[in-house]
This record gives C-alpha cells, sequence and structure tokens, in this order.
C-alpha cells in the first residue's frame, strides 16, 4: 500500500491572526480603504478618501487612523506601488511617506507595505465584469484595489503563515 503525503498524518495547520485588517490604497487623487471580516477572511471596499496635497492629505491620513482604531484594526496594510522591475517610483515614495506617518499615528498598531501591483487594473476589470461603467468605475476603483490588496495579503499569510510585506519601522511589533 502506498504511503501519500496526505497519509503521513493530519495536514498541519499554518498560524494565522484573527482580526480585522484595513488596506490602503494611496492614490495622488484619492485612497481607497478596505476592509477585513474579523476572521481575516474575506476583504470588502470600505470607503474612498480624497487625497492630495498639503490638508487634504493631512485630513485623509488622520480619517484613515480613525477608521484603524474605530475598527479595532489588528493591522493596516498599504500598498507599495512598485515599477514592473521591482524599484520604487515616485509613487512608491510617496507610499512610504504615507505608511511611515500612518505608522506614528496608530503605533503600537502594526503598519505594512505590501506590493501592489495590477490591483487597480484587476479591480476594473471586476467591477467591468459587473456591470460598471467607466464613470461609475471611477468613484470606487480605488477601495476595490485596496480591496484586492487586502484579499492577496490575507491569503499570503494564510498559504505562508507569516504576516505579508514590510513591516514599516515604528509601526509595532
Amino acid at each position: 500500500m502506498s504511503q501519500g503525503p496526505l497519509s503521513q498524518g493530519p495536514l498541519r495547520q499554518l498560524p494565522f491572526r484573527r482580526g480585522v485588517r484595513l488596506a490602503a490604497d494611496v492614490g495622488s487623487v484619492r485612497i481607497g480603504v478596505a476592509r477585513s471580516d474579523p476572521g481575516g477572511m474575506l476583504a470588502t471596499p470600505l470607503t474612498v478618501l480624497p487625497a492630495g496635497p498639503g490638508a487634504k492629505a493631512e485630513l485623509a491620513r488622520a480619517e484613515l487612523a480613525r477608521l484603524a482604531v474605530g475598527e479595532g484594526a489588528i493591522e493596516v496594510i498599504v500598498g507599495l506601488p512598485t515599477s514592473l522591475s521591482g524599484h520604487d517610483g515616485a509613487a512608491a515614495t510617496g507610499a512610504r511617506e504615507f505608511a511611515a506617518d500612518l505608522a506614528a499615528r496608530l503605533a503600537p498598531i502594526p503598519v505594512r507595505l505590501v506590493d501592489e501591483r495590477f490591483t487597480t487594473t484587476e479591480a476594473h476589470d471586476a467591477l467591468r465584469r459587473g456591470g460598471k461603467d467607466s464613470r461609475a468605475r471611477r468613484q470606487v476603483v480605488d477601495a476595490a484595489a485596496a480591496a484586492v490588496l487586502l484579499q492577496a495579503a490575507l491569503d499570503a499569510e494564510r498559504a505562508t503563515g507569516r504576516p505579508p510585506g514590510q513591516l514599516v519601522p515604528g509601526a509595532g511589533a
């Protein structure tokens, strides 16, 4: 009788942290925000915050911090828009600055940077398949992209047993 990998004993369960997580897809005009369920299984779009220079950026950061605390988030994921070659451009630098500011506001709640390549494209495709025209998509695509980002982070943690991405320094344990 053959001994396959499944006959070696019960399937090993990888550790997975339970708790609500938020994700932010940071853009120059809008910041999409998504939330997971308390079990960390499913990400859903939550809201879109206006972004921009100066006071708008400050208000968006303050509102995201308020949401994280209000939702009882165990961590916040910030999308890192690296280039296809894996290098940082201006958008990635802005996301890193946003994440560092957010980490300072939320300590000891961890903030993590997670690669967000193709999340907006995937969100546009999903919304198009759902029947949204381009004008309707524009208003919700950032929150949908944040949900795609968060779902990928949840799935990665479930698959590896490790939190996804890079912990932002000063963001907690």
